[in-house]
């Protein structure tokens, strides 16, 4: 987790097993369903995946579960 305001936190991970760019609307669309999610952005070069959240209502392994469940593998990335 990178940063907090209020209640929001800014939590940036690293995906791997990207093959185009449409792999950036699936993780997006599975992420963003998770309650307490205000903001995902996918950085398909890079790998990275950016989330706004509510840490008490949607943790980072929950975000990490949901890129699973989407087909990539994901860790908690440290800045």
């Amino acid at each position: 987790m990178t940063a907090t305001a209020g209640s929001t936190t800014h939590s940036v991970f690293r995906a791997e097993g990207f093959s185009c760019p449409s792999c950036v609307a699936k993780i997006e669309k599975q992420v963003g369903r998770l309650p307490g999610v205000q903001a995902v952005e996918v950085k398909f070069a890079s790998g990275r995946v950016e989330v706004d959240h509510d840490p008490a209502v949607t943790s980072a392994d929950e975000i990490v579960a949901a890129i699973g469940k989407a087909g990539y593998t994901a860790a908690l990335s440290a800045i």
